[in-house]
């Protein structure tokens, strides 16, 4: 029996930065998608998803020719046979886990991480592999395959665990302190619009950033400072203006959380005020977070917690709260008093 477990990823800064080359800081947690798989004779994958009671047949020699929007079971092996992957032998797979469903945690792409690991143990693959190598792949197989507007993110940190600042020009990842402090995970309850909300934050933002590049050939993003929003934004159009702004703050946001997360001691404190700072970029420039869970991390902040923001593309899905052991218990009761779905404690994980 071959069995694979990968885990649910937070982005603590630079949500809405990675698709316009600039970095993150993002890490895996200790919630996963479980495959368990075994040899069944046949020339065929069955697959089992236990969590929505469904299931699928994948034939060995698939032809790849007309491959679903979306499809990243399909997609994956088409991405791995271009690096000579060879289909040998057939499994019955059974996939389950704890990440919620469109809720932000990016069980979507951990599922995609996941059956990536299973074909490279379980079929011939004449090359070595790295996770950093892993999450390109998946990368490749759920974002560029089907040219979708998200970044590489999620496949990054969630193949190479840790907290990583990932350089999103390069790929490059700085592994950097895990002690954040107290994490904690709530559900809202609220369905994320995941591709709306990527769409608009892309196109908007590339479109100011090529605004300013017009009139200034050399202008970097990466080399961008603080004071840049004001200078430049004479030369944005008032409907990509507020996402210039996003992306000159949050992006100064993510270095200055880089540079504490780098130290042996992180003050967790100064690490919330950073992330109220970014969820207030995302609530207000953005606009990727609905009313109901502005409530519900309020309500939070006032319980205890240094810092709270929306996970993933928003537009519903989860919120993480930055806090204290001490404070932990009364932050989970205050999210699930405004209406959270559920909340509960989640811990960084290295694989």
């Amino acid at each position: 029996m071959i069995n694979i477990a990968v885990p649910a990823r937070i982005c603590f800064y630079g949500d809405h930065q990675d698709y316009l080359g600039l970095p993150v800081i993002a890490g895996a947690i200790d919630r996963y998608i479980n495959i368990s798989a075994v040899p069944n004779n046949a020339n065929h994958f069955e697959i089992h998803l236990k969590d929505i009671g469904t299931q699928r047949s994948i034939d060995l020699h698939d032809s790849l020719e007309n491959v679903t929007e979306g499809d990243y079971f399909l997609s994956a092996i088409a991405i791995l046979k271009k690096h000579e992957l060879q289909l040998k032998e057939g499994y019955t797979l059974e996939i389950q886990g704890n990440i919620p469903v469109n809720a932000g945690l990016s069980s979507s792409s951990a599922l995609t991480v996941a059956w990536i690991r299973f074909l490279l143990t379980s079929q011939e693959f004449p090359l070595g592999w790295t996770n950093k190598q892993v999450g390109h792949w998946a990368y490749e197989a759920e974002v560029l395959y089907f040219n979708q507007p998200g970044g590489l993110m999620d496949q990054y940190s969630i193949a190479q665990g840790g907290l990583i600042f990932i350089d999103t020009q390069t790929g490059e990842s700085t592994k950097l302190n895990r002690g954040l402090g107290t994490l904690v995970v709530a559900e809202s309850g609220l369905p994320k619009k995941t591709l709306e909300v990527l769409k608009n934050g892309r196109v908007y933002g590339q479109n100011a950033i090529k605004s300013i590049k017009e009139q200034y050939s050399d202008f970097k993003m990466e080399n961008a400072q603080a004071n840049d929003y004001e200078k430049y934004k004479h030369l944005v159009p008032s409907a990509f203006l507020e996402h210039w702004y996003a992306a000159v703050h949050n992006y100064q946001i993510t270095k200055k959380a880089k540079t504490e997360l780098l130290k042996a001691e992180p003050n967790p404190e100064y690490l919330g005020d950073l992330m109220n700072a970014h969820q207030m970029i995302l609530q207000n420039q953005i606009q990727n977070t609905p009313e109901a869970m502005i409530g519900m991390m309020d309500a939070a902040r006032k319980a205890g917690a240094f810092g709270t923001k929306i996970v993933g593309s928003g537009g519903g899905g989860s919120m993480v709260a930055l806090t204290s052991e001490e404070n932990k218990e009364t932050v989970i009761e205050a999210f699930l008093s405004q209406g959270a779905k559920d909340a509960y404690e989640v811990n960084l994980i290295s694989l």
